[in-house]
């Protein structure tokens, strides 16, 4: 089986690479960088490509029985007006122009995984929030939102469309946790504000078991949080993570500095959903990383 991976030098991307290579899946990844970041690979080819722009490597997306859709513009940035059009952009574009590569007479794609985000919903409080819920209305919602439905165009060329709905991704070398864990050793770390919030998470690999059980079940299709069944106020994620690494979790960052630092980065980041993963579970999706410690201990562990 061939997969084809956008977004594939990313955290979540080079990770679902080397799953799939040892797999015994011959795998082709798109990314903006001049190489592949782990080297060449045997069952690996690299495009770098500005995949917002059509080129030779749609026709790798075409050639795939399976493509996930990782592009996108870190969020992790200052918000400009200029920069929130390239968080938009970068992911509306490559979209387009997947679903354009997999409308080819020729093409080969079953199946198209593409990310979406629990933002989806906007910040809603304590109220758990599943699938069935509809789009908030800030600017992530409306990117998610716009986001769904593009790839959602795929399923008139007969390709079953699944958007995931991230939470937070936690895994050793990267993501969300590349930036807390140096924070937390240095004793200077702690929640965003309040800390009431509610954090939804994922372990990396519960992401990569889930996108496994998915291609097992052809029924399974639309959108699906991605998410722990437990998530987190943000205070207790950060006493979870200090507990990991035996560190106190005792200096907030006050919301008005968060604010003004960050701008609408700053209050997106003090917003939260309590988002519940009902589709994979009502599926018979099984967690191997239900619990907040339990996840954090073993990433730790690992770096």
């Amino acid at each position: 089986m061939k997969v084809f991976i956008a977004g594939g030098t990313g955290f979540v991307g080079s990770y679902l690479v080397d799953r799939f290579l040892r797999r015994g899946f011959e795998v082709a990844a798109a990314g903006r960088r001049p190489y592949y970041p782990g080297g060449q690979r045997a069952g690996l080819s690299y495009i770098s490509a500005d995949t917002t722009r059509a080129g030779p490597w749609q026709a790798e997306a075409a050639s795939a029985q399976v493509v996930v859709n990782l592009a996108g513009r870190t969020i992790f940035h200052y918000w400009t007006d200029r920069y929130k059009q390239k968080i938009y952009s970068s992911r509306i574009l490559t979209t387009a122009n997947l679903v354009e590569a997999l409308a080819a007479e020729n093409a080969r794609p079953r199946l198209l995984l593409n990310a979406s985000a629990v933002g989806y919903y906007g910040d809603t409080g304590d109220e758990v929030v599943d699938e069935s819920r509809p789009a908030g209305d800030d600017f992530l919602a409306r990117v998610a939102a716009d986001w769904e439905k593009e790839a959602l165009a795929a399923a008139d060329f007969g390709v079953r469309v699944v958007t995931m709905r991230f939470g937070v991704i936690l895994g050793a070398g990267g993501g969300a946790l590349a930036g807390m864990i140096p924070l937390f050793r240095l004793f200077v770390g702690g929640p965003l504000g309040s800390g009431r919030q509610w954090m939804s998470w994922m372990h990396i690999e519960d992401l990569a078991r889930a996108i496994d059980f998915i291609m097992d079940r052809r029924e399974v299709e639309g959108p699906l949080n991605f998410c722990s069944p437990n998530p987190v106020a943000q205070r207790n994620f950060a006493r979870a993570l200090g507990r990991a690494l035996g560190r106190p979790a005792v200096l907030p960052a006050p919301a008005f500095a968060v604010k003004a630092l960050m701008g609408d980065l700053g209050r997106t980041l003090l917003a939260g959903q309590r988002a519940h993963p009902r589709k994979l579970l009502e599926n018979g999706f099984q967690f191997r990383y239900p619990d907040i410690d339990q996840a954090l201990a073993g990433i730790v562990s690992r770096r």
